[in-house]
């Protein structure tokens, strides 16, 4: 458990899911040094806690996250270039833990995503946005770019399209970010709620360490040849069969009943 309650989010755990919350509606959940610090810190937290087994990530209010907030922005831009550093390593540090998590993430799109906020649906597993989301990479606009977004984005979207999203700065529509690969479904904002409780009993559903395993491939994969992909990908499967978490899915799967793992969770 964390020792002090957030100022800038809302964490609750219930049934086997952590709920993170953007909480600074006045701001559109604009993020300062202060939230992204408390992101990364709630997201150590999930990674420690084996009840949770989901996490989902949205904004309170009407917007998902308006990116950098102005009055931080009013601070960065006076920084020394060694203090700007930071600023940055810590921005793309709490992405990246994000990303990593072992834990499969949700990004429930309640509105507007843009700048950075963006850039927190792309390290998202799966993202469920409202119809009436709307979405941008603006940071051309202010002379600066999306740098510690852009590896997400890219392997979320492809670098066609973000050659267009990024130089130009448009806002794109729900249904132009899910053609693109940004996010996967677009529901009308009454329904989000319905579908994220439905991906979230799918998830709980499936064994905890090879949703681990698995996410741990996808990272992993990617970024080798052939000849090392052929090797690893073997010895994963081979590890997964003869653990415990392995032989209780196939055997439950014989017996036609459902794997401890399912029983055991609230979802």
């Amino acid at each position: 458990m964390l020792k002090d309650k957030p100022k800038t989010l809302i964490y609750e755990v219930k049934n086997n899911t952590a709920h993170v919350t953007l909480n600074r509606p006045e701001v559109h959940n604009a993020f300062n040094d202060t939230m992204i610090n408390e992101v990364s810190t709630v997201f150590d937290d999930i990674e420690k806690r084996s009840d949770i087994r989901v996490v989902v990530l949205t904004g309170e209010g009407k917007s998902f996250c308006a990116g950098a907030d102005l009055n931080w922005m009013k601070r960065v831009k006076d920084y020394s270039y060694e203090e700007n550093l930071k600023e940055s390593l810590d921005l793309a540090e709490m992405l990246y833990k994000i990303y990593a998590s072992s834990k499969p993430t949700i990004a429930r799109v309640n509105g507007t995503a843009i700048g950075g906020g963006t850039g927190l649906v792309a390290v998202c597993d799966i993202a469920i946005a409202a119809s009436n989301a709307k979405f941008s990479f603006s940071e051309v606009k202010l002379g600066l770019i999306p740098a510690c977004i852009s590896p997400y984005v890219v392997k979320k979207c492809g670098e066609g399209r973000c050659r267009e999203f990024f130089l130009t700065g448009k806002r794109l529509t729900a249904d132009k970010a899910c053609a693109a690969g940004l996010i996967n479904q677009v529901v009308p904002l009454e329904e989000i709620d319905k579908v994220i409780e439905e991906l979230v009993t799918q998830l709980i559903s499936s064994g905890p360490a090879a949703i681990k395993k698995c996410k741990e491939l996808l990272r992993r994969v990617p970024e080798m040849s052939l000849e090392e992909a052929k090797k690893y990908t073997a010895e994963v499967i081979a590890q997964l069969r003869i653990s415990d978490e392995g032989q209780e899915g196939m055997n439950s799967f014989l017996e036609k009943r459902r794997p401890k793992w399912s029983e055991d969770s609230n979802g």
